[in-house]
């Protein structure tokens, strides 16, 4: 058996090395030779296995919560996203950064080679020094900026501080978002209402328009909206409509800066599992069997965006502006 093993070994290398030398000659073959040597690497990764499937444990957050603290702890793309220069030398600015879609988007920038300013509320530290630290291993420049983005004046600081630490801004990435469920709209109050507007809202309306005379022709807005702006549940009614409200300004706002080469497009999600949902965004009751309706059978997982922002990024996805790209694990919205 272990003689076979050796003759089958010795094949193969023999096979690889005739083919590699009549590649030489034959650039077809060596196109051919390249595609097998792929095929053989890369293993099908089918996707109702890869991440964890309800029923998930009880477990309850003070809001906005940590991902650190989840169970399961969600995956970013930490150890799994490989990047290959494709936003080399741009410069990012992303709210809500420190987990979520906004920590995916930030970690998958700085492997393609951007530097990367995070916004995160100062509750969430322990989750952004994270993140920091891991743009840093990459060697790229990396802005904590903490603050309430319910703030006029900080959303324009924030923006001033990101340029100043970048040295420039061309990517802006409005992510952060509030998500509380409420069985009715009798248990929200007019507090809560405005902070979830303010929020979701007002702080992209106050960011953008502080980062706009910042933006180059080339730069791109990226905003985090929901498959709730187009099937909204019962009890997300302040927040499901803010996320119809991100849909459309995307739309309006990809028309109205294309003349000025600078693109707009959104990101819809369907159930991921991040912060949002065990801090209040989730009854424990829907946290149980989170994902679990979704034609994969589960929620998805932070790490399954990040190639979708960087996409929407690039410079090779030029033609697309106004478009809303969502990730929703088969339930077909948008």
């Amino acid at each position: 058996m272990i003689e076979e093993h050796k003759i089958s070994r010795r094949k193969v290398i023999t096979g690889l090395s005739a083919g590699i030398a009549a590649a030489a000659v034959s650039p077809a073959l060596a196109v051919n030779v390249g595609l097998a040597e792929r095929s053989l690497s890369l293993a099908l990764d089918d996707p109702r296995g890869k991440y964890p499937k309800p029923p998930f444990k009880a477990q309850l957050q003070p809001w906005p919560g940590l991902a650190s603290k989840m169970d399961p702890v969600p995956d970013h793309g930490e150890k799994s996203y490989q990047g290959s220069g494709r936003l080399k030398g741009r410069k990012a600015l992303i709210t809500g950064g420190d987990s979520g879609m906004g920590r995916a988007a930030a970690i998958a920038y700085a492997r393609e080679g951007a530097d990367v300013a995070i916004n995160y509320l100062p509750d969430e530290e322990p989750d952004a020094r994270e993140v920091i630290a891991l743009i840093k291993a990459e060697g790229r420049k990396a802005i904590a900026i903490p603050g309430d983005l319910r703030d006029e004046a900080f959303c324009g600081r924030l923006v001033s501080e990101a340029v100043k630490g970048l040295g420039g801004l061309d990517i802006l990435v409005s992510n952060a978002a509030r998500q509380q469920s409420r069985p009715s709209i009798l248990d929200i109050s007019t507090e809560e209402f405005d902070w979830t507007i303010k929020t979701n809202i007002y702080a992209p309306f106050w960011i953008i328009k502080a980062a706009l005379p910042h933006l180059q022709p080339g730069s791109t807005i990226i905003a985090t909206t929901s498959v709730q702006a187009q099937d909204p549940s019962a009890d997300l009614y302040d927040y499901a409509q803010t996320k119809a409200a991100t849909t459309s300004f995307v739309r309006s706002l990809a028309k109205q800066l294309a003349p000025k080469g600078i693109r707009v497009n959104g990101v819809a999600p369907g159930p991921i599992w991040t912060p949002l949902q065990v801090s209040g965004g989730a009854t424990q009751e829907k946290l149980k069997n989170f994902g679990g309706d979704a034609p994969l059978g589960r929620p998805g997982q932070p790490a399954e965006l990040g190639s979708i922002y960087v996409q929407l990024a690039a410079a090779d996805a030029s033609y697309a502006t106004g478009q809303i790209y969502g990730a929703a694990g088969g339930g077909g919205q948008p």
